[in-house]
């Protein structure tokens, strides 16, 4: 797999931004089939930074209906990397 193909996009909500500004840790979405190993190399590759450790969530499907129509929001899977003291990805900063 290739490293634009681990990475989907970042994740930007109010909590990963707090985490960005209290712990520099940063929050992606990424391949379902994709390792810890695979990630970091992907993020340390794409954005030039050194990451220290990586937690990975599995977000499941949601149920959700919109009038008469109903069923689920796909799966995912998300990656929150804490970089190393002093780096920062400039992609966030919108």
């Amino acid at each position: 797999m290739r490293k634009w193909e681990i990475i989907k996009g970042p994740v930007i909500t109010e909590k990963s931004n707090n985490l960005i500004e209290t712990n520099n840790q940063y929050t992606f979405k990424v391949a379902n089939q994709a390792n810890k190993v695979e990630i970091k190399a992907a993020v340390e590759e794409i954005f030039k930074v050194h990451v220290l450790d990586i937690q990975t969530i599995r977000v499941l499907p949601k149920y959700r209906k919109v009038g008469r129509y109903e069923g689920f929001r796909p799966s995912y899977k998300k990656a929150v990397c804490r970089l190393a003291k002093g780096e920062k990805i400039d992609a966030f900063n919108v």
